[in-house]
């Protein structure tokens, strides 16, 4: 909430960016009934209506905030919004005019980005991370198992809570996608989506998920974007250096959710993902998102893999504390592997980490600590 009024107070519009049912809508209306906003949900054709003539509309409301939830409804608004901040600036309203809300980057980055330079900051809303569940064990590995969805991570139980995410999933794709781009073939896109939670934390080789698909790479790729602009796939960029080395190219990719990933593969309980193949991707996956959500801004995420085999699984350059290496391993024992060394040697990193399932912290080696996901996330969040 901070956060958000922060940013009201120092430009005319904000746009709170993040997938459906995080709870943007419960934040901004708690801020509405605070301030005395003027909410609009442009989902219901009685508040669309009320939008048939914009500008005049909106011109009875100068002197509060007015929030525009799922604006995509209304793409044609941006360009209004422009002209009603400009003439509130010469007539003094600066600040705190408009909040608007996104399921996806898709709608906002595009429109606003092309009308509304200069007059709009952005804040991103994620699910639930480590940081907000409580400090239990136990919680952290229900939000692991059942991701950061609140109506998800909340539910009675975990049979509950997988027939929540399905539903989701199931919303997303018959009525979700088809508001954004082209219409789509869903059970084309559900069935790569189903794949990308299999090859959770893989190369992307387009090439291949094509073929299992019977479309070509271009179509994937297309579609991949949809679910990166969706904010429910992550396409981790590699390393790019100067060194000489061969690096790999390719991007690694992450259904971002890691209860929507247990939900793809019919995952329900702790048994059942112990036992899975994608158990070791699915705890990657989890340390990576809940370490985005804390990062200080302007922070540039990678990983780095030569064709030697020398890797890390996360690479963090952050403009005030330097470089991080991060190796994520799920367990109690963990060491380094030889690749991780080797890879530090070529990048040199400020800080060495390893990430794993436990709770104490400890030096592994002379210049490697590990260290569990609450503290780091600590750590980033105070930028240590």
């Amino acid at each position: 909430m901070a956060l958000l009024r922060d940013a009201l107070h120092r430009q005319a519009a904000v746009g709170l960016i993040g997938p459906r049912q995080v709870g943007k809508t419960t934040l901004a209306r708690t801020l509405g009934e605070a301030t005395g906003a003027l909410y609009l949900d442009l989902e219901a054709p009685e508040d669309r209506a009320k939008l048939a003539e914009p500008s005049l509309f909106l011109r009875n409301y100068e002197d509060r905030l007015v929030i525009l939830d799922e604006i995509h409804r209304v793409p044609g608004l941006f360009m209004t919004l422009r002209g009603l901040i400009d003439e509130g600036r010469r007539n003094g309203r600066r600040y705190g005019r408009f909040l608007v809300l996104g399921s996806a980057a898709i709608d906002l980055l595009r429109q606003s980005g092309e009308t509304l330079a200069g007059r709009i900051a952005y804040i991103d809303m994620g699910p639930l991370d480590v940081l907000e569940v409580g400090n239990r064990e136990v919680d952290r590995a229900a939000l692991w198992l059942r991701g950061g969805f609140p109506d998800s991570f909340l539910a009675r139980s975990d049979a509950e809570s997988l027939a929540i995410r399905k539903d989701f999933i199931r919303t997303y794709l018959e009525r979700d996608v088809p508001q954004f781009g082209p219409r789509l073939p869903v059970e084309t896109l559900g069935r790569l989506w189903t794949m990308l939670a299999h090859s959770q934390g893989t190369m992307l080789n387009a090439s291949r998920l094509a073929a299992g698909l019977a479309v070509s790479s271009p179509t994937v790729t297309r579609y991949i974007d949809l679910l990166v602009d969706l904010l429910l796939v992550r396409r981790l960029q590699p390393f790019h250096s100067n060194a000489g080395k061969r690096l790999v190219k390719s991007p690694k990719v992450y259904v971002r959710d890691s209860g929507l990933a247990h939900a793809l593969l019919g995952i329900e309980d702790h048994n059942e993902l112990a036992g899975h193949p994608v158990v070791g991707a699915s705890w990657e996956g989890f340390v990576l998102e809940n370490l985005f959500a804390v990062a200080p801004i302007r922070t540039e995420a990678s990983f780095y893999r030569s064709a030697g085999g020398a890797e890390i699984d996360l690479v963090l350059d952050m403009p005030k504390h330097g470089r991080w290496a991060i190796e994520i391993k799920r367990g109690l024992t963990p060491r380094p592997a030889k690749g991780f060394h080797q890879a530090s040697e070529d990048i040199k990193p400020d800080r060495r980490f390893l990430v794993y399932s436990g709770t104490e912290r400890y030096p592994a080696t002379a210049d490697t600590e590990v260290i569990g996901i609450k503290e780091i996330a600590e750590m980033l969040l105070a930028g240590a």
